[in-house]
C-alpha cells in the first residue's frame, strides 16, 4: 500500500474524500507529471486545481441522483515525482499502481500530463491479462515517437499498443491526427474519430464482462467548456454528451480511471478545472450503487 513517504503534503482533500485508505474502494491519487508537455507547460498543477475546484460542487449530483458521501473513497495525495526525471517517474506510478491494486483498491489517477497512462495500465495490464482501454480524447497518440522520443504524451497509446493487443484500445472523440496515426488507427485498434456517446453506445455489450481502464484526456471537450488544458483544438464533445456517454459506464468493471491534461496556468476562470471535478464526482458516483 502507498505509504506518507510516497505522496506529497496537500492542504485540501477532493469533495467529500476520506483519508483512510484501508476503508476505501476508491483511492484518488494525484500525479504532477510534466515532462514531455509540447505546447503547454504546467499540468503539474492540475491535481491541486482540480481539488480546489472540487469544493465549488455539491455533493448530491442531480444528475444521478446520488449523493458523494456515500461513496467509499479516499484521496491519498499526490504522489512524489522528481523534477524531470522520467523513467523514474514511470516506475514510480507503476509502483504505486500496482500497490493499490493488490490492497484491493481502484486507483482514480489526477493527471498530469497524459503520459502517465502508460505507466499506470503498464501495471494493471499484468494484474488484469484481458484488460481494454477506452481513450477520451481529441489526439490519437499514436505516434511511433515525437521530437526524437518515443515516450511522450503524444505517443502514449501507442506504447500502450507494444504490450497490450492494439484491437483492445477503443479511441473515442479523436479529431487530431497524423496520416501514419490515421492507418495505424484503421488497421489495429477500435478507432471512432469525432464521436463519443453513439459509438459507445454501440461497442456497450463488448465491454461488459472485462475490465476497464478509462482515460479522459480533458481536451476531448471543446475548448470552449476546456480552454485549460495541454493542446487544446477546436470541434470538441459537449459537456451533457460527455456525462450521457459516461453513464453508460453504469455496470462494466471499471478497474482504474485518469483525468489528465489540465493546465491551470491557462485556465483563469478555473472552467476547465471545475468541469474536470465534475466529471471526477460523476464518475466516483458509479461506485455508490
Amino acid at each position: 500500500m502507498l505509504t506518507l513517504n510516497d505522496v506529497t503534503t496537500q492542504s485540501a482533500r477532493f469533495l467529500a474524500a476520506g483519508a483512510d485508505l484501508d476503508q476505501a474502494k476508491v483511492v484518488l491519487l494525484g500525479v504532477p507529471l510534466d515532462v514531455t508537455v509540447s505546447y503547454r507547460p504546467g499540468t503539474r498543477r492540475a491535481p491541486a486545481a482540480i481539488r480546489q475546484a472540487s469544493w465549488n460542487l455539491e455533493e448530491f449530483s442531480l444528475y444521478q441522483e446520488r449523493d458523494l458521501r456515500a461513496v467509499p473513497f479516499a484521496d491519498a495525495g499526490d504522489l512524489a515525482l522528481p523534477a524531470g526525471g522520467l523513467e523514474r517517474s514511470l516506475n514510480l506510478i507503476t509502483q504505486a499502481t500496482r500497490s493499490l491494486v493488490e490492497a484491493g483498491k481502484v486507483p482514480f489517477f489526477l493527471g498530469g500530463e497524459h503520459l502517465l497512462t502508460f505507466g499506470t495500465v503498464r501495471a494493471l495490464a499484468k494484474e488484469y491479462p484481458d484488460l481494454a482501454v477506452l481513450q477520451l480524447d481529441a489526439h490519437a497518440d499514436l505516434r511511433s515517437e515525437y521530437e526524437g522520443e518515443e515516450l511522450s504524451h503524444a505517443t502514449v497509446m501507442r506504447r500502450i499498443a507494444d504490450f497490450l493487443p492494439p484491437e483492445r484500445i477503443y479511441q473515442f472523440g479523436i479529431r487530431s491526427a497524423t496520416q501514419e496515426e490515421m492507418e495505424f488507427a484503421r488497421a489495429h485498434t477500435r478507432f471512432f474519430p469525432g464521436q463519443l456517446e453513439t459509438p459507445l453506445r454501440r461497442v456497450r455489450a463488448e465491454l461488459t464482462g472485462r475490465p476497464l481502464y478509462l482515460s479522459i484526456d480533458l481536451d476531448v471537450f471543446d475548448p470552449a467548456f476546456a480552454p485549460g488544458v495541454g493542446t487544446p483544438e477546436p470541434g470538441g464533445i459537449g459537456v451533457q454528451e460527455a456525462l450521457a456517454a459516461l453513464s453508460l459506464l453504469k455496470g462494466v468493471q471499471v478497474v482504474g480511471v485518469d483525468v489528465v491534461e489540465a493546465c491551470p496556468p491557462f485556465d483563469p476562470s478555473e472552467r476547465t478545472a471545475t468541469l474536470a471535478a465534475l466529471i471526477v464526482r460523476e464518475l466516483l458516483l458509479h461506485w455508490s450503487i
